[in-house]
């Protein structure tokens, strides 16, 4: 089976090169070429005026300080378990994918007016599991509702509509739980190829495994490998690439429990490697699970006193996400605060009046 595999994908790669022939001198490039390139890039943000020039997100504040999801730049959103990766990362694919809208000029050349095809790589979850949260995000009948069969007629109803309405949409789920740097590149060729896919997503760098036949090699440098073959891909197929990544136990030492870059130091070179890197983090989980509990010969006023200073942070932080920008290689870092329904997992933009939202 795996002679079998290798075969296929190594006639993959042959396709694609055969594909690439006419860009073999690709790596020499004279100054006045990639420089008539980078005007290119800046004329085509121009004309959009004021649009963004990458990919978007589907995230209007996220957009706004990230330019866009752009070619060749790999990018890590990173963060403890149940703060939502897996479902900024869907709502990522579904908003690119559901917006996708192209036009040809003249001389029948393709150009994107907005969104793009994405390849989805999903290692953890099957692809039925990962419709089912985009069913969830789009339909707002949560995942439990629907996986338990508790359904009323027009719950099926606007399922059986919002599928049918989906079911075209310009997404690509490899669902496959085996995935290494040569397998992944010669799907994404395949992918690019055959459908000129214009995002990545991997859902987690971390199950990914290294094509090293040295056991000796260990998980720090089996990371650094899959990042670097990672960022490999996105520049030699001119995409970007979004890779979720867990981060460690280290995060919950400490009081403040915002990630930090430091935390991925020890997580190969993913910091080194990115061109951006962002991490999610959700204080409501936190304090749901710090509910006061009284102390031992804890007065009355000062043990009220705690608990309407934990309700007053819970309301604050009811249904909030940050994103927190750590690393930018060409523009600006900084924190989002964004809407998360963990009962759909769905991010949405902050409006002013969520700001101000306080549960009563």
């Amino acid at each position: 089976m795996i002679l079998a595999e290798n075969l296929i994908e190594n006639a993959e790669n042959d396709l694609y090169n055969l594909s690439q022939s006419g860009n073999s001198d690709r790596s020499f490039i004279n100054f006045g070429n990639a420089l008539q390139g980078a005007v290119d890039i800046i004329s085509e943000a121009y004309k959009r005026d004021g649009k963004i020039a990458g990919v978007p997100t589907g995230f209007k504040d996220l957009d706004n300080k990230l330019g866009g999801l752009h070619k060749s730049d790999l990018i890590i959103i990173a963060g403890r378990p149940s703060m939502g990766k897996t479902a900024l990362g869907t709502n990522i694919a579904f908003n690119c994918a559901i917006k996708y809208q192209e036009e040809k000029d003249e001389f029948e050349n393709k150009k994107i007016i907005d969104g793009g095809k994405v390849a989805f790589f999903s290692l953890e979850m099957s692809s039925e599991q990962l419709a089912t949260r985009i069913l969830a995000e789009q339909t707002k009948i949560s995942g439990d509702k629907m996986r338990k069969a508790e359904l009323n007629k027009d719950d099926f109803n606007k399922i059986a509509k919002t599928s049918s309405e989906l079911e075209n949409l310009n997404l690509i789920i490899d669902d496959n739980p085996v995935l290494t740097i040569p397998i992944l590149r010669a799907r994404a060729r395949r992918l690019k190829r055959l459908h000129d896919i214009n995002l990545i997503i991997i859902d987690y760098l971390q199950l990914m495994s290294s094509s090293s036949n040295n056991r000796n090699d260990g998980r720090v440098q089996e990371i650094s490998e899959i990042t670097r073959g990672l960022k490999s891909i996105a520049k030699e197929l001119n995409i970007p690439i979004i890779a979720l990544s867990q981060l460690s136990r280290q995060v919950e030492q400490r009081e403040d429990k915002r990630p930090q870059l430091s935390d991925l130091r020890e997580s190969g070179t993913i910091e080194q490697d990115s061109d951006v890197v962002m991490f999610i983090y959700r204080e409501s989980y936190y304090l749901e699970r710090l509910e006061p509990i009284r102390k031992s010969e804890e007065d009355d006023m000062k043990y009220n006193e705690r608990v309407s200073r934990w309700q007053q942070l819970t309301n604050e932080n009811y249904n909030k996400a940050e994103i927190i920008i750590a690393k930018q290689r060409h523009g600006p870092i900084g924190s989002i605060k964004m809407h998360f329904d963990a009962n759909y997992t769905k991010f949405s933009d902050l409006t002013t009046k969520d700001y101000d939202n306080i549960i009563e």
